[in-house]
């Protein structure tokens, strides 16, 4: 029974199981351990803003033209970032690098509110020169979503 347990597990996404872009990207989520999964009704699990960034997969990334260059703007995500452990992303098929995600603000009533300390965010690259974006999103129970985008679907007007 706990054998497949474990195996249901492991192919929903839980567990540690290496994949094989874990090792050749250099961003990897080794190390990382999982969180508790209870429900808080604040969206700071997993089980919480997986759903949602699902269901809002087109919208994670955003790409502007701005004082002479492309900023890349990772604003949606870091609005449910209290549910992750780890954002990456990799520019015109370049390697993966991780973003920095700010703190949760656990005590503040909402906890995923971007504050002024928390930095910019968007990154600022030559203009013109974002033509694809994949983003890895880590969640806090471990499980993955992946995400690839052509700079025309993203472009902001």
């Amino acid at each position: 029974m706990h054998f497949i347990l474990i195996l249901v597990a492991l192919l929903s996404g839980g567990g540690e199981a290496a994949t094989p872009e874990d090792s050749a990207s250099g961003a990897s989520s080794a190390g990382l351990v999982a969180e508790p999964q209870a429900p808080t009704g604040r969206f700071t699990t997993a089980t919480e803003v997986r759903p949602i960034l699902q269901a809002t997969r087109g919208n994670w990334v955003a790409v502007r033209e701005y004082g002479g260059r492309d900023l890349v703007y990772f604003t949606h995500l870091l609005s449910w970032r209290c549910g992750l452990v780890q954002l990456d992303y990799a520019i015109n098929g370049g390697a993966l690098t991780s973003f920095p995600l700010p703190a949760c603000h656990e005590d503040l009533p909402t906890p995923n509110a971007l504050l002024e300390g928390d930095g910019a965010p968007y990154l600022g690259f030559a203009l013109g020169s974002v033509q694809s974006l994949e983003v890895r999103l880590t969640y806090d129970d471990l499980g993955t979503d992946q995400a690839g985008f052509e700079r025309r679907a993203v472009l902001i007007p």
